[in-house]
């Protein structure tokens, strides 16, 4: 059982990431560099949060472009699991691993406090352990969070029940109040809150523990 996390400039949460990771698994996870070419055999892959590139262009339009990143799409064809957070998530609908994509909130500003999230699908990898409709509390921490589809995916994301989490508390206008999706096999994630600053009591909830332990436990 081994997971890496890739690392962009500008990256800001592969440790927070990492550490939860561990905490999980009890293996630290390898940490891959953007700029590097191939991947050793893993089980799965994190893009973490954080703002890669400094968010130049278009969020994580810059990062999908990175050499690591042909070798991560072709990894998710093949079935590997991939987690995209925050930035991540962005990464992936940029390089159509996910559908959608990333507009600046609807307030037009950054966006940093606690929301609440509800899980739409726990038949997943990354959700098994959840209750269905769970609740979960935890952050989000960005300025272009706004998840936006045209109405023929929403309908498909909906009819493939590819839709992970809504949002309770929309802090971003994102459409329908989704949070997070899958792609259609489900063995890649994304989503923009942070699990991962939701794991110890110091950080005022544990709620995003599960999904650690659920990916952990479908590893294992």
């Amino acid at each position: 059982m081994q997971a890496a996390v890739i690392v962009f400039p500008g990256s800001n949460r592969e440790r927070d990431a990492a550490k939860a990771l561990e905490r999980a698994m009890g293996k630290k996870p390898l940490i891959v560099w953007h700029g590097d070419s191939t991947l050793p055999k893993v089980d799965l892959i994190v893009l973490p949060g954080g703002f890669s590139y400094g968010d130049y262009l278009r969020t994580g339009a810059m990062a999908a472009h990175s050499p690591i990143m042909r070798e991560v799409v072709a990894r998710a064809k093949k079935g590997v699991r991939v987690w995209g957070i925050c930035n991540g998530f962005q990464i992936l609908c940029e390089t159509e691993l996910l559908p959608g994509i990333l507009l600046r909130n609807a307030s037009l500003k950054f966006v940093c406090r606690p929301v609440t999230l509800r899980v739409e699908n726990n038949d997943s990898d990354f959700t098994r352990l959840c209750k269905p409709a769970q609740e979960i509390k935890t952050i989000v921490a960005h300025g272009d969070g706004n998840y936006f589809a045209e109405p023929d995916v929403l309908k498909k994301l909906e009819d493939n029940r590819q839709i992970a989490f809504r949002y309770l508390d929309n802090p971003n206008g994102s459409i329908n109040d989704i949070a997070g999706v899958f792609n259609k096999e489900r063995n890649v994630l994304g989503h923009m809150p942070h699990p991962e600053d939701s794991v110890e009591p110091l950080h005022g909830s544990t709620d995003g523990a599960v999904l650690f332990e659920s990916v952990a436990r479908a590893l294992g």
